[in-house]
């Protein structure tokens, strides 16, 4: 029997950990042959490296798409948008997929959905449907009505594509894939890892044996002027707290400069004996880190999906994760470095219970067989 060609294309450092269980699935599939392709800020060591991740995992890489442009501004993304429509459309035509997947709402993915569009080639956009409060949710729902599968991850986010105009039955709520990553996370009973001789990273190795946080920030694409200030807000709330802190750099978004050089620039005037700072880490060990502190803090869409499965306790900081679907362990905050803090003192001492709102740690599998049994569709009615 032929097997059914499923091209990947991972394009940063998020949307491995909210692919992996799929690529395995789709590897172990008898009916379905994996085809991966990794390009963008994936490829990048500044931005974590995710391809050594990968590569490491065992998956093997068909493609690799080079086509960041230098900037981190709006201008830099949208050419690199651009770049990467003229590259994959030759990776596409080489490969002659059945179907594509796209990943999710960032700048890169919408690269990978107008070049299969053009092809002709089917296309699977796994978590669409969700709001959030920039860009990505214009790129998220411009994917959707290019896509011919969606594979989304919340009931919320099913009525969402419903409403959208796209037929009912190619909508399937599977859950959040990076959820199954999280499931064994939850039989440990101590951190199995020393961060600091597994991963490196930059600064101070404070003593984190008794309690730590963990900080994840990036900037908002529709406020990017304000990304220094933004960042700096969180930094005074931190280095006023003196709490062992774990602090991840920022993605490739714009206005990740202005992140950057805030962080950079404080460290150069204040000791932040207490910070540490990582660019990446594979995907279960980070989702360990947090599962073992004593609250993830920042604006990443992990402090809404797997941590309200492993009941983190979460500060959300600013619109990022505007209106997206959360638990009861998120506490929303301004950025204002004493709302910070507060918010940090406050969730350090609250216990939470799992939720499985984006799903119960089964998505990878049920998306394998999605893609082997789908009908494949070369046009596409919106319903009214």
């Amino acid at each position: 029997m032929k097997k059914r060609k499923i091209c990947v294309v991972v394009t940063a450092r998020p949307s491995y950990s909210r692919v992996k269980s799929v690529l395995t699935a789709i590897k172990k599939h008898h009916e379905l042959e994996l085809q991966l392709v990794v390009a963008a800020s994936a490829l990048l060591s500044r931005y974590g490296s995710a391809v050594e991740f990968i590569e490491k995992d065992g998956f093997q890489i068909d493609a690799k798409v080079f086509s960041v442009l230098e900037g981190e501004n709006t201008t830099a993304a949208a050419k690199t948008t651009g770049l990467g429509i003229i590259e994959l459309s030759s990776v596409f035509q080489n490969l002659n997929p059945d179907i594509v997947v796209s990943i999710a709402d960032r700048f890169e993915t919408m690269s990978t959905a107008i070049a299969a569009s053009y092809l002709n080639i089917p296309l699977a956009h796994l978590q669409g449907g969700e709001v959030t409060g920039n860009i990505d949710e214009k790129v998220r729902h411009a994917i959707t009505k290019l896509s011919d599968y969606h594979l989304v991850s919340s009931e919320d986010a099913y009525q969402r594509v419903l409403n959208l105009g796209e037929e009912k039955d190619s909508i399937f709520n599977t859950g959040c894939p990076s959820i199954d990553l999280a499931v064994d996370i939850k039989n440990k009973v101590e951190l199995s890892f020393d961060p600091y001789k597994k991963y490196g990273g930059v600064g101070k190795e404070p003593d984190y044996r008794n309690a730590y946080v963990v900080v994840m920030q990036h900037p908002n694409t529709t406020q990017i002027e304000e990304s220094r200030t933004h960042i700096e807000n969180t930094l005074h709330a931190i280095d006023h707290l003196q709490i062992p802190t774990f602090w991840f750099w920022p993605n490739i978004d714009a206005g990740a400069d202005g992140t950057s050089t805030g962080i950079r620039a404080y460290r150069e005037y204040h000791k932040l004996e207490h910070v540490h700072f990582f660019k990446n880490m594979a995907s279960e060990d980070f989702l360990e880190l947090i599962y073992f502190s004593k609250c993830l803090i920042g604006n990443s869409s992990v402090g809404i999906r797997e941590a309200s499965y492993l009941a983190v306790p979460v500060v959300n900081i600013g619109d990022r994760q505007f209106r997206r679907l959360r638990a009861k362990n998120v506490k929303d905050v301004e950025h204002d470095s004493e709302e910070i803090r507060e918010a940090i003192q406050f969730q350090m001492s609250q216990n939470y219970k799992s939720s499985s709102i984006y799903g119960k740690g089964n998505s990878g599998e049920k998306i394998a067989y999605i893609l082997a049994k789908v009908k494949l569709k070369f046009h596409k009615t919106i319903t009214y």
